[in-house]
């Protein structure tokens, strides 16, 4: 039975119970507008103001929710922002209300909701952009960014509420010129502030927390970052009275133990869990609803295979930045979410890794590819060097990963099927493992010249290109193995133009080939199958490649392989020497 058409009314479009604003009426897409009033004034909104009713019905509790980059977390607490806050500074006569009706918080529970729009004073603070060099840095831009939120809430200074030290001390952060310890001080002097002046609690969000701590790691000055977030988040966060309630957000959950050791009242959303699984990402109804309002409804399926695939808590999701992409590119299908920011996670992971990571990498990017690991949400970033297994939890909170097995977030010993979760990511592994393996091959072009004789059944040229990979890379691994070399063949043979990813070791006719190549037109393209032998030095090279080759043959690898044709490779591996033999079929 085909779904009924979507209707928009009001501004507002709704298909089953999915909702969309678009106020302006102009179709537009919210691409990079994280600004909440902005993007319901002016483009289209796929309401989560769900989210609204998850915090408020927590009561007092200080939330953090944990989602990969790009999945809207911005966005929400600029949401957040607009509902609840007391309209401060320019905004001071501006209601935001009007944003709001229509989409679901404002019928939810009989409208019971809406008594809390612009009731709130509301502090806010973004930390992305205190990815700082040096403590002395991130210091200074910490101290600013206090001064700017408290010059945001300027009506404090002549608050008749506040006595004449207080108002001193709400100067002296403004001014960014704090006394000793008052900006460790500054976000619960701040919420004391606000709650003495509007007679009720203070709204406390902070996006990114994370950030500075990442880059703090990676610049040698975690333990002082850390140190003052602590004391700067604990002093406000715990036993306040003048705090309502917190909601924070960030990509990595950084371990208890370190920044929130002392608070007692915090719940911690990661994608492995079924709370507010709905509200970040886009949901398959959200796609289908959007993609008919835009004019694109035929293009859902492609969208689907390129953007979705991540399991948040008991629901499938979409990346919103590339959904938003695609559809704003008039459905062209590109790796959106990728260039968005550095890869360093990844990029670390595959530049580092041994053959037995390596091995995992390459199982993962093949098709329906998984690896069993634990994941454990509290990260340690000294883990990293004493406990290697971490850079999976990492990945997967970073969005690199997903799993279909969220039961028992909290059990860290848990085995999960960790998976790629769709086509554009498949496409970062592969680009950052050719990456790797084009400095290994001498540079892109020689990886090139390497996979234009790998297609033509060029065996001299590619043996050639082989051989030169071979006496470039003596910092590869030590290649005393049959297994180093299987390693070194697959990182090469990543992005060959037409074809997938390789895939090692399946079963097929009578027995498991080494490698494979699927063409991604079986019409015109042939499968190009390789058996790889290592032996000895002195060996006969030439003879050992042609028993390979035979061996593919003789166990039916590419028998059943449907292809135009076969391309077989046998490549016999001593040291610095290769010898290639070739067939095609």
């Amino acid at each position: 039975m085909a779904q009924a058409l979507g209707v928009f009314e009001e501004g507002v479009f709704r298909k089953g119970d999915v909702r969309l604003s678009d106020r302006a009426g102009n179709k537009i897409l919210p691409i990079g507008n994280d600004r909440f009033a902005s993007v319901a004034e002016t483009s289209v909104f796929i309401d989560k103001t769900m989210l609204i009713a998850d915090v408020l019905d927590k009561g007092p509790a200080v939330t953090l929710f944990c989602r990969p980059r790009r999945f809207g977390k911005s966005l929400n607490l600029s949401m957040l922002q607009r509902f609840f806050e007391i309209p401060v500074g320019a905004d001071e006569e501006k209601s935001y209300a009007g944003l709001f009706e229509g989409l679901a918080i404002w019928d939810a529970r009989d409208g019971r909701y809406r008594t809390h729009q612009g009731t709130y004073p509301v502090v806010r603070f973004t930390l992305n952009n205190l990815k700082c060099e040096s403590y002395q840095d991130f210091a200074d831009e910490m101290t600013a960014s206090v001064a700017t939120e408290f010059r945001r809430h300027r009506l404090l200074a002549d608050s008749d509420r506040l006595g004449a030290a207080e108002r001193a001390l709400f100067c002296r952060l403004e001014s960014g010129q704090p006394g000793r310890g008052e900006a460790a001080q500054s976000l619960l002097t701040l919420t004391s502030l606000l709650a003495l002046h509007y007679g009720k609690p203070a709204i406390v969000l902070i996006d990114e927390y994370d950030a500075p701590v990442m880059a703090a790691h990676a610049n040698g000055c975690y333990d002082e970052v850390v140190s003052f977030l602590k004391r700067w988040l604990t002093g406000a966060l715990k036993s306040n009275d003048a705090l309502a309630f917190a909601v924070m957000t960030g990509v990595q959950r950084i371990s208890k133990e370190s920044i929130f050791s002392d608070l007692n009242n915090l719940q911690v959303d990661t994608p492995l869990n079924v709370a507010s699984d709905e509200r970040f990402g886009f949901t398959q109804a959200e796609v289908e609803a959007l993609a008919e309002y835009v004019g694109s409804a035929s293009s859902v399926l492609q969208a689907r295979e390129w953007y979705d695939g991540y399991r948040f808590g008991d629901v499938d999701a979409y990346n919103p930045w590339s959904v938003l992409n695609y559809f704003g590119n008039g459905c062209v299908p590109d790796v959106y979410w990728g260039n968005t920011s550095s890869n360093s996670a990844l990029g670390s992971l595959v530049a580092d890794a041994d053959d037995k990571m390596l091995k995992r990498l390459y199982a993962l990017a093949e098709p329906d590819g998984t690896v069993r690991a634990p994941l454990d949400t509290r990260v340690v970033f000294s883990d990293l060097e004493t406990a290697p297994q971490a850079v999976w939890s990492m990945l997967y909170l970073a969005g690199y990963l997903t799993t279909d097995d969220t039961a028992l977030p909290g059990d860290v010993d848990r085995l999960r099927p960790l998976r790629i979760p769709n086509r554009e990511v498949a496409k970062l592994y592969a680009s950052e493992i050719t990456g790797r393996f084009a400095q290994v091959a001498g540079g892109r072009d020689m990886l090139d010249d390497l996979h234009r004789a790998l297609v033509s059944g060029d065996a001299a040229a590619l043996a050639e290109e082989l051989e030169s990979v071979l006496l470039n890379c003596a910092s590869f691994h030590d290649l005393a193995s049959e297994n180093s070399y299987h390693m070194l063949m697959m990182g090469l043979l990543f992005n060959v133009p037409g074809y997938g990813a390789p895939v090692s070791n399946r079963e097929a006719g009578r027995g498991r080939f080494d490698v494979q190549l699927t063409p991604v037109d079986p019409a015109r393209d042939p499968l190009i199958t390789l058996e790889l032998k290592h032996a000895a030095q002195g060996t006969d090279l030439e003879l050992v490649a042609r028993q390979a080759l035979a061996q593919i043959d003789e166990r039916a690898y590419d028998v059943a392989a449907g292809a135009a044709g076969s391309i077989r490779y046998g490549i016999a591996f001593a040291g610095k020497s290769v010898a290639v033999a070739c067939e095609t079929a």
